[in-house]
């Protein structure tokens, strides 16, 4: 096992590598890069300093993960000197091979460079933002997990019961209702929309946390993220009860099962015992991809609806404003993090059922 896992982890950097590459070519074709921004706030506002065109005037030999136009159409209007400045403000002076070779430099120390419009560190803006994407994140995950695994073995030791048919209305309604329309109702009913004010309408924490005590501080902070917590589950456990209930009635079907039973074995002793360490694997395996899509999915949406400063909310706004090395910096970091749950996933996988052994699998 530790020699899988060593060889997984070298596999991520030629990973992160190609996708890298293939992210700065697929930029290259992008219109409505920052030049061409620039460039139209210089027409329109007949600026004629770099420092007024670009938005900012600093160093941006760490910027330079974007992409390279070779003409630009809004440029008429422009002269040639100050379209000159524009390009060696964002770096798009320099050849496209040695552009992409100072991004993997600086990734390979971590530095993401600087984003373009909010004048701070992509690994700075990374960092303080990451916090409130990793709460939604855990705590979500945890509450959906806690929520539909045992649901889900529930529905499948009485299945075609009524608890199993009223169940299911419930998992429908979850699961047919967008998480933003959830939480939008949410909102209206519960913070302040038409009903009442029993939660705060935005934020994580409130205006006066640093002054509030450690249970004080709990308590505000749970306050804050009930409402967005509560969308988040809600959209999301569905998938996951039915996997869960599907896979332990695949297993309770099998004949170790019914040999089992036929022991004297009690029924829970037949569950947990013998059924619960096969039928749990696919859940661990649908795990990353759980994660990912609350990070990627469900944090996007709930930042967005109840104003949360989050590494989605993040790269949304780097989208719109075509802020690349923000875009490129918030991607990097979610490669990383979903290759490395992928990883956890196969050690779960070992430590649940010691019978899977990745290394001689590799050697057939």
């Amino acid at each position: 096992m530790t020699i899988y896992i060593f060889k997984r982890l070298l596999l991520i950097i030629p990973t992160l590598i190609l996708i890298i590459l293939v992210n700065f070519l697929v930029i290259q074709m992008a219109p409505g890069g920052p030049v061409e921004q620039a460039i139209e706030r210089a027409k329109y506002s007949g600026v004629s300093e770099l420092g007024s065109v670009g938005g900012l005037g600093r160093d941006i030999s760490s910027n330079s993960n974007t992409y390279n136009q070779s003409s630009y159409e809004g440029a008429r209007g422009i002269s040639p000197e100050m379209l000159a400045q524009i390009k060696t403000q964002y770096g798009f002076d320099q050849s496209t091979s040695k552009r992409f070779w100072i991004m993997l430099r600086g990734y390979a120390h971590f530095d993401f460079g600087t984003s373009y419009f909010k004048g701070k560190s992509v690994f700075v803006l990374i960092k303080e933002r990451f916090p409130v994407t990793l709460s939604l994140g855990l705590w979500s995950t945890m509450i959906i997990y806690l929520i539909s695994v045992p649901l889900g073995i529930r529905k499948a030791q009485q299945h075609g019961a009524a608890f199993d048919h009223w169940t299911a209305f419930f998992l429908v309604l979850g699961y047919a209702v967008p998480v933003f329309i959830f939480a939008i109702l949410l909102i209206v009913f519960f913070s302040g929309g038409s009903y009442l004010r029993s939660f705060p309408l935005q934020g994580l924490v409130s205006e006066n946390f640093d002054q509030l005590n450690l249970f004080n501080k709990i308590k505000d902070y749970m306050w804050h993220m009930t409402l967005p917590l509560i969308a988040m589950t809600a959209g999301g456990f569905a998938k996951l009860t039915y996997l869960t209930k599907f896979s332990f009635l695949e297993q309770l079907d099998k004949p170790y099962v019914l040999a089992a039973r036929s022991k004297g074995l009690t029924a829970n002793r037949v569950l947990y015992g013998h059924v619960f360490r096969n039928a749990i694997l696919v859940i661990i395996a649908g795990l990353p991809e759980a994660l990912l899509a609350v990070f990627l999915v469900g944090n996007f949406l709930i930042e967005i609806v109840f104003n949360l400063n989050g590494i989605g909310l993040l790269g949304f706004e780097a989208i719109q404003q075509r802020d690349y090395p923000v875009i490129f910096g918030t991607l990097f970091i979610y490669t990383c993090v979903g290759m490395l749950l992928r990883l956890m996933s196969d050690v779960f996988y070992r430590l649940i059922d010691p019978r899977i052994d990745f290394d001689q699998q590799e050697s057939i």
